[in-house]
């Protein structure tokens, strides 16, 4: 279990993907302490981990308010001897589908905004109990947009290419404490709870998205929540030492290049 005796913390750990990597730290033998605005989804999470016999603690913490996230690592530390992992995971609410030139100033601005506040916040707090421990690693976590362009993601875009800025950037000072900063670019799991809820609503319309969203990608396949939740574990491992200020991309190879027009049938019939 290569995440024994680490202790690891996440935010948004009752979403979807925070419970997939909540559950997948757990497996790698990790002492996890889970956090969410609402802890109904954070308790079922921590159920269903404490079902395989491994124990998750629970707190409330508003990932948006400096003091909440303070009082929480200050609470863990008097539990355990470090803090080891950080991931933050917490959603927000983003306008999509609309061009750039009818989205208003507000809808646009917001998503950064509030992307920006949550991770700065959690990643600079356990940055500072790292530097002092002189290890440990924050992961945070990103998708597509961040590496290319990407037509009607509104505010989302940006704020992915912020968050990779911030990841580096934090690294790059980090660094010379024996600390990691790592991010995760995802290319949308199909498994998520985001796209499930889509699939429910309009299966017809995401049936021709989904689609479309394979094509672009190398691998002609999108990444499950599990792929990315076993790259965590990969990244926030000892394994991934030598790993920092850097965006481990696990799209298919969609911000690679868009390669929609190779197929099996091409390479066939030029041979």
């Amino acid at each position: 279990m290569i995440l024994q005796n680490k202790t690891a913390i996440i935010y948004g750990a009752g979403g979807s993907l925070g419970s997939a990597v909540a559950k997948a730290f757990a497996r790698a033998g990790a002492h996890l302490f889970l956090t969410g605005r609402h802890l109904d989804a954070v308790r079922k999470t921590a159920g269903e981990i404490g079902a395989t016999g491994a124990i998750a603690e629970i707190a409330e913490v508003d990932a948006f308010q400096e003091e909440a996230i303070r009082g929480h690592l200050e609470s863990v530390l008097r539990k355990t001897a470090t803090v080891d992992i950080s991931f933050n995971a917490v959603g927000v609410d983003v306008v999509q589908n609309i061009p750039l030139t009818e989205i208003s100033p507000e809808d646009f601005v917001r998503p950064i905004t509030q992307t920006m506040q949550t991770r700065f916040l959690t990643a600079i707090a356990a940055g500072k109990i790292m530097m002092q421990q002189r290890s440990g690693v924050i992961l945070t976590l990103t998708a597509t947009p961040g590496g290319i362009g990407y037509p009607y993601t509104g505010g989302f875009a940006p704020a992915c290419c912020a968050v990779e800025c911030l990841s580096s950037n934090l690294a790059a000072e980090l660094g010379v404490y024996g600390v990691r900063v790592v991010n995760i670019r995802s290319g949308g799991s199909p498994d998520s709870s985001v796209f499930k809820n889509a699939i429910d609503h309009n299966p017809e319309a995401m049936a021709t998205i989904l689609r479309d969203m394979k094509q672009d990608t190398m691998l002609k396949r999108l990444p499950l929540m599990a792929d990315i939740a076993e790259t965590a574990v990969f990244l926030a491992s000892d394994l991934a030492g030598m790993i920092t200020g850097v965006t481990v991309d696990v799209t298919g190879g969609t911000t690679a290049g868009l390669n929609y027009r190779a197929n099996t049938q091409t390479f066939t019939q030029n041979r």
